[in-house]
């Protein structure tokens, strides 16, 4: 008959029983036995509450991924011609992001014939790495994508996450004046250096 070497709950050795013996044994404590090492010789069975095995393992198991860091990627699309209000409404949509420790995918989107100057797409997006060195580095410069122009940018390491209430009455501040800037006007023309804008897509 197949014997196993039982452990207790406690993890005391209790010795080399057969299979049946250490079944009897757990079920008379009103315990499971599970077999805790198949390879060795004899393999080794332990007494337990399974269940409550199971459930440590599970919660052991979910905290382990509350501290693994998740990495969100967050998007902001633009166009070429953008009002400055809106630009700046933007900018800090991608600041509040960058402080959330997530990256930021922005986005040019081109229409038209819009596309047959995407050096417009790809300075807006440069000016707008310029202004926020300080809090985002390039992870992908602007690429043609179809119709779009994309850039990734993600935080700098030394950059935190605000989550008091201050950083979240700024965010319902951004998102108000987000609205309103649907109604500004386009930016000026190339000629007239204008200052870019952004506009939600």
């Amino acid at each position: 008959m197949p014997r196993v070497r039982l452990v207790d709950e406690d993890g005391s050795q209790i010795g080399i029983k057969t299979t049946d013996e250490a079944r009897e044994y757990a079920y008379g404590k009103g315990l499971d036995l599970v077999e805790v090492a198949a390879q060795a010789d004899p393999p080794v069975a332990r007494v337990m509450d399974y269940g409550k095995y199971r459930y440590e393992q599970e919660q052991k198991a979910k905290l382990a991924r509350k501290h693994q860091q998740q990495i969100n990627v967050k998007e902001i699309k633009f166009r070429p011609k953008i009002g400055i209000h809106d630009y700046e409404t933007k900018k800090g949509h991608v600041v509040r992001f960058l402080k959330q420790r997530a990256k930021v995918k922005v986005t040019i989107m081109f229409r038209g014939r819009e596309n047959l100057h995407p050096e417009r797409g790809r300075d807006l997006l440069m000016r707008l790495a310029d202004e926020l060195k300080e809090l985002a580095v390039v992870e992908s410069p602007p690429l043609l994508d179809g119709r779009n122009m994309v850039m990734l940018l993600g935080p700098t390491k030394s950059l935190g996450v605000k989550t008091d209430a201050q950083s979240e009455e700024i965010q319902r501040s951004e998102e108000a004046v987000q609205g309103d800037g649907q109604r500004q006007a386009a930016a000026p023309a190339r000629d007239e250096e204008p200052q870019p804008g952004a506009q939600v897509g």
